[in-house]
């Protein structure tokens, strides 16, 4: 595992989700509770939480990143 850890997410600020060889970049919206996030996708503006895309676990190529720009 490599990247950012959950905790130092930002609200308002982009990331680049890869997981079990997909990525989604999204805008985090808000802070649920302590392990959870509500996030606004950057292509579909879907909302969906972090725990719907980690609900399988964490895979080899897991990483969080934040995007600039």
């Amino acid at each position: 595992m490599s990247g950012l850890a959950f905790s130092s997410m930002r609200v308002g600020k982009k990331y680049r989700l890869t997981n079990y060889g997909e990525t989604s970049e999204f805008t985090l919206l808000e802070v649920i509770g302590r392990n959870d996030y509500r996030l606004k996708d950057l292509f579909s503006l879907e909302s969906y939480l972090m725990s719907e895309l980690i609900q399988f676990g964490k895979g080899e190529d897991f990483e969080l990143r934040e995007i600039y720009g």
